[in-house]
């Protein structure tokens, strides 16, 4: 059984660091991917916040998108937060822009204003329990539309703000600026569950 997961944090802008030490503390094996190769030894990958169209402007002239693509269709796990939920969804708006097209969502861009309307509210996630968790919200996307085969973990002011699809994990808030290391702990769960089912072994990933 593997206890261990590996999960590699995209390092390419934003909050690389914060995700990198949220995920050792919750028990993984971490590696900062600052090229597409680094992708093949990982059981799961963070997109982490930051500008989505910066990001894919660092991205061109390299394989990343396809290897992205490639990671997930081989099994994979990914989680997105903020702008990295904006490069999961296969819709974005405001204004529309290329991206993985892997999360079957509509996102809105600065769905909630700009930078002076950011901020933080207390909600549950059904799939945490006790207590709730502290939701920071920094010129976050809003998701518009989902597919029926994505579930939502969690809403804030009637709107989805946690959603999983399968080996795809996304938030529109910023769980890796608390100490709670709750979500990085559930994504490497999965991420072991995604190595278990690579690897022939019994797991419980939808």
């Amino acid at each position: 059984m593997i206890t261990r997961p590996r999960i590699g944090v995209l390092a390419l802008q934003g909050d690389f660091a914060k995700h990198a030490e949220a995920l050792a503390a919750a028990g993984a094996s971490v590696n900062e991917v600052r090229v597409p190769s680094q992708l093949e030894a990982l059981d799961g990958l963070i997109i982490p916040g930051g500008e989505s169209t910066t990001l894919l402007k660092l991205m061109e002239g390299t394989t990343f998108i396809d290897d992205i693509r490639r990671f997930h269709g081989r099994g994979g796990a990914i989680y997105g937060t903020c702008a990295g939920l904006i490069l999961l969804a296969k819709q974005v708006r405001n204004p529309m822009q290329r991206s993985l097209e892997l999360l079957d969502a509509e996102v809105l861009r600065n769905g909630y204003g700009r930078q002076i309307e950011s901020f933080e509210k207390q909600a549950p996630i059904k799939c945490l329990g006790n207590p709730p968790f502290r939701m920071i919200f920094i010129r976050a996307p809003t998701i518009e539309t989902l597919g029926r085969g994505v579930e939502i973990l969690a809403t804030c002011n009637n709107r989805p703000v946690m959603v999983r699809s399968g080996r795809l994990l996304a938030t529109t808030f910023h769980p890796e600026l608390t100490p709670d290391i709750r979500i990085h702990k559930f994504f490497a769960v999965m991420c072991m569950e995604c190595a278990a089912v690579d690897t022939g072994e019994v797991c419980g990933v939808r």
